[in-house]
């Protein structure tokens, strides 16, 4: 499956923005998708998750409670709506996908074979 990400900008810190990203076929039951970051200097890390199947979401403790994700099959895209934005939210922005939904390895970069270009989330003070 190929991913496009988008819906990355500019915005001051509290505001809201949404990002989504677009799927090349079907992926609610065959895929896990995901959202990552990379911040300047920083390893690339997780930030939610939505299972196949289940369709149950999971977050970085960093983002719980701001960031909510869901998936839309009629459209193929997934989205990540992000509330109350801070500073340090401030990152390159990925949508991966997998084939697997091993809870425990949720959360795992590598574990994700499928990946788009990011978007920069930038959030001044």
């Amino acid at each position: 499956v190929q991913l496009q990400a988008f819906g990355g900008g500019l915005v001051q810190a509290r505001d809201s923005l949404r990002l989504s990203c677009a799927t090349s076929e079907r992926t609610g039951s065959a895929y896990t998708m995901g959202w990552f970051r990379q911040g300047p200097g920083k390893q690339r890390e997780f930030v939610a998750a939505v299972r196949r199947g289940s369709g149950t979401t999971h977050y970085a403790d960093s983002v719980k409670g701001r960031f909510t994700m869901s998936r839309d099959n009629a459209k193929n895209t997934v989205y990540l709506q992000m509330n109350s934005l801070k500073p340090e939210d401030t990152a390159v922005y990925y949508c991966a996908g997998r084939r697997t939904g091993i809870l425990s390895t949720l959360r795992d970069v590598a574990q994700y074979s499928n990946w788009g270009q990011g978007t920069l989330v930038t959030v001044s003070s």
